[in-house]
């Protein structure tokens, strides 16, 4: 019985609420299509940005917040160098600038340089006394070239390199040392192959 009696009240029910959702909806309708296009939202927009109940409204500041500033470029390649020469305790590393500077002055590679200076010398730790000649340049039977600082032999190296071996045709460390220690089996270049490889590393 009980039953009955819920049945029947929904069947009286849901019509009603039917018509009255019905009616709603057709007003609506007829509502929305009396006003402008501008103030009329459509469905996806509350999808998109879905309004709540509860508006809030704040003024603008009169500035508006932003991010300035300027980018400036730098070359970390003089830090890299120095950082791989500290690696090694050598004297050179403070002129890690002075010898990317040179390099690209005579367009070499600044590894090169470098990489000679840690095969000849150990990256300057076993030069003769006061010669400041982490090269091995100008060494031969007869004594040993030596350099007034460490910044002038960059200098008489990395311009040698590029005018007496490179604008010559020796381009490889195998070449090199076809000229640079004419009497090696071969280890030279594979020594600075080595270190320009680990600096390719680091």
């Amino acid at each position: 019985m009980k039953g009955l009696v819920l049945a029947g009240i929904f069947f009286l029910l849901a019509p009603i609420t039917l018509a009255t959702s019905l009616f709603s909806l057709e007003l609506l309708g007829k509502f929305d299509a009396r006003l402008p296009k501008s103030t009329l939202v459509s469905a996806s927009s509350f999808i998109d940005s879905p309004k709540s109940g509860v508006r809030v409204y704040a003024s603008l500041p009169g500035n508006l917040p932003g991010i300035s500033g300027e980018a400036i470029a730098s070359d970390a390649r003089p830090y890299i160098l120095e950082a791989y020469m500290q690696r090694y305790n050598s004297p050179l590393a403070p002129y890690a600038e002075r010898i990317v500077k040179t390099a690209d002055t005579y367009a070499l590679d600044y590894k090169l340089i470098t990489a000679i200076a840690q095969q000849e010398s150990n990256l300057c730790k076993k030069i003769p006394p006061s010669t400041f000649n982490c090269w091995g340049w100008g060494i031969h039977s007869e004594g040993t070239l030596g350099f007034d600082s460490f910044d002038q032999g960059i200098e008489i190296v990395s311009k040698g390199l590029r005018e007496e071996y490179l604008d010559k045709g020796y381009a490889t460390p195998d070449e090199i040392m076809t000229k640079y220690t004419p009497l090696s089996p071969g280890s030279w270049a594979d020594g600075v192959n080595k270190f320009l490889s680990d600096m390719e590393q680091q």
